[in-house]
């Protein structure tokens, strides 16, 4: 998001807005920069950073490393977009990235989280709420369609959710304090 926004739309995403490297805030950012472009960048940005978690455990999958493996890899993912040493320990809010990792470790999992985003946000049009709901869609959904998963999938996908709900602290005292924008 950081590139994109600053190649093509010539701004610095992390001086405006939430100061976020995710699509949420380079929509909100360009948007008042460049309105027709706006969209663009926030899809790509959303699809790169999914594919920043998908690849990482397409490989990892690829070359057979253990399950467990493969969640540490998932959790470092996150944790990595979250909190970039490339910018300075901040980053974006992990929701892009974590369903990329949750695409291939637990699909129906991510493909349930997913379309709770998409009705929320549809919905209410506030992304902070439209995430955190598709969250706790695929959490929920990994229990019950996997009660047993123990720390080869629950464990890690709990941390990788705690994760996110950290970033998205300054969005729920926004939200509390009725000031979170829409993403219309």
């Amino acid at each position: 998001g950081f590139i994109l926004a600053k190649t093509f739309a010539g701004v610095n995403i992390r001086e405006s807005g939430s100061k976020s490297i995710g699509a949420t805030n380079v929509l909100r950012v360009v948007k008042a920069h460049n309105p027709a472009l706006a969209k663009k960048l926030g899809i790509a940005t959303m699809i790169l950073d999914a594919l920043k978690g998908l690849l990482v455990i397409a490989a990892a999958k690829a070359v057979g490393l253990d399950l467990e493996v493969q969640w540490t890899i998932a959790v470092l993912a996150v944790l990595g977009h979250c909190f970039s040493p490339y910018l300075g320990f901040e980053g974006g809010k992990g929701v892009a990235t974590g369903l990329g990792v949750v695409l291939i470790l637990l699909p129906l999992e991510a493909v349930i989280g997913l379309a709770v985003w998409f009705i929320v946000g549809k919905k209410l049009k506030i992304s902070s709420i439209a995430s955190l709901t598709g969250l706790l869609g695929a959490v929920a959904a990994s229990f019950v369609l996997h009660p047993g998963l123990e720390i080869n999938g629950h464990g890690p996908l709990i941390l990788i959710a705690v994760l996110i709900l950290y970033k998205h602290i300054p969005n729920l005292l926004r939200l509390v304090q009725r000031q979170e924008q829409s993403v219309v």
